[in-house]
């Protein structure tokens, strides 16, 4: 009898032979059922059991989202910025300080006023930052260009008052002296000018505050080193921006008339300003007028909003019965002409 077989008794007791298995099943064999008494139960075939698949079948198919894909929100625009210096440490590291904000990039630099206005024009920033003394061109001297194309805030080591009267009056939009002001308030400084509202160290401060206090517009004297005159024999093109006007005459069209009160010649009576009976807030107000200040500019010297010039500018045209910015400065200064019909 070979190995692999062996007898089995059936159901009549006589014995049949069955073959072993000739290979290892996986298959799991069901529990031998019990035969009749006293008999061995026989011995069921394995049964295969079906796999059972991990993920069970989606039912219908895929379904598709009744909410639509959310779309991807763009970055915001960074403000874009033109670093006018003739040191190129302190240019890369107002380049560092600014680039390294999320919201800011500094597009360009330059080492002269004439580079700083050719970058403004090449790359139309939001903010232009300009030194004052640098070689060739200086920065007053391209000062009166830039403000066309760009903001401007002079960030300088130069901290004469002069300096920052004819700084604010050519139309910077601040006045920061290194040393003065943190990392922080320059970046704040730097978004500030963008939207149009001014910012001053200490130093530019006090020069204005000086110059409130002495009731009447400074001399146009000569500046410190030439400043200003570079420009004189060949001016860099002027692109100017459309830019709105205050009242009925903008800025620029008012310094001519400022200018000629004092050289036109001869002595000039002082005024009588008393007889205007303006308030001590309003003296102040119209004095930085006469100083060719716009509104703005107004507003950060004498810490008030721009709201509050507006009303005081209101209130002194009616005392001085003017209409425009030029006919009150004209009138605060006794250049304008006396009218006999009409009283002060």
């Amino acid at each position: 009898m070979s190995d692999d077989v062996s007898p089995v008794p059936n159901r009549n007791g006589a014995s049949a032979h069955h073959h072993a298995p000739r290979y290892t099943s996986s298959h799991i064999p069901l529990a031998q059922a019990p035969g009749p008494a006293g008999q061995p139960g026989h011995q069921h075939t394995a049964i295969q059991h079906p796999t059972v698949p991990t993920t069970p079948p989606a039912f219908g198919g895929p379904t598709a989202s009744p909410f639509p894909p959310v779309p991807a929100v763009p970055e915001p625009a960074r403000l874009r910025v033109v670093v006018a210096d003739d040191n190129p440490v302190v240019r890369a590291g107002l380049g560092v300080l600014l680039s390294g904000r999320a919201d800011i990039q500094v597009v360009a630099e330059a080492a002269d006023g004439r580079e700083a206005y050719e970058r403004t024009l090449q790359h139309r920033p939001d903010v232009v930052l300009l030194d004052v003394r640098m070689p060739g061109v200086d920065g007053i001297s391209a000062l009166p260009h830039l403000v066309g194309l760009a903001p401007v805030l002079m960030l300088t080591y130069s901290r004469e008052s002069e300096i920052v009267h004819e700084a604010l009056r050519l139309g910077a939009g601040g006045y920061l002296v290194h040393g003065e002001f943190t990392a922080d308030q320059l970046v704040r400084a730097v978004r500030d000018t963008k939207d149009g509202r001014a910012n001053f160290t200490a130093t530019a401060a006090d020069a204005l505050l000086a110059h409130m206090r002495l009731g009447s517009a400074p001399p146009r004297g000569p500046l410190p080193e030439g400043l200003g005159s570079a420009l004189t024999a060949a001016p860099l093109p002027v692109h100017p921006a459309p830019r709105p006007l205050e009242t009925s005459e903008s800025l620029s069209q008012l310094q001519p008339s400022v200018g000629q009160s004092s050289l036109s010649g001869g002595s000039v009576p002082i005024p009588n300003r008393q007889q205007y009976k303006l308030s001590s807030r309003e003296v102040e107000v119209m004095d930085l007028i006469a100083s060719g200040m716009s509104n703005q500019q107004i507003a950060a010297t004498c810490f008030i909003s721009e709201k509050t010039v507006k009303n005081h500018i209101n209130r002194i045209f009616t005392k001085l019965h003017s209409t425009t910015r030029s006919e009150a400065i004209a009138h605060w200064l006794g250049t304008a002409p006396r009218d006999p019909g009409r009283q002060p």
